[in-house]
């Protein structure tokens, strides 16, 4: 269930600040980072780099995406679910499902 079907189950809409939002900005310099990397991978495939060269950047690519994923996880956790933790209810119970099911997206990749 996305977020916003979460959401409308519970009869709302999502308020306040995401729980990214203060490391923001190491969030878009590290995606764009990883946007570098990502043409990088794609000019050694064009320059026909040797295989194994371009695994070994696919696997520091999958890395440093796992570790960002990890970080926006973290900060939904401390943020988004503590909150609706704190305050109680279905929102509460909502949130968690939601944490629960990111969290077993990731481990399944």
């Amino acid at each position: 269930m996305a977020r916003s079907e979460i959401t409308e189950a519970a009869g709302g809409t999502p308020s306040g600040p995401n729980g990214y939002i203060s490391n923001k900005g190491d969030y878009l310099k590290r995606l764009r980072r990883l946007e570098g990397q990502a043409r990088g991978i794609q000019g050694m495939v064009a320059e026909e780099k040797y295989c194994i060269d371009i695994l070994t950047q696919i696997s520091a690519m999958t890395s440093a995406l796992q570790s960002v994923a990890l970080s926006l996880l973290g900060d939904h956790l401390n943020h988004c679910v503590l909150e609706a933790a704190s305050a109680g209810g279905p929102e509460a119970n909502l949130k968690i499902q939601e944490a629960s099911q990111a969290i077993a997206r990731l481990v399944r990749s």
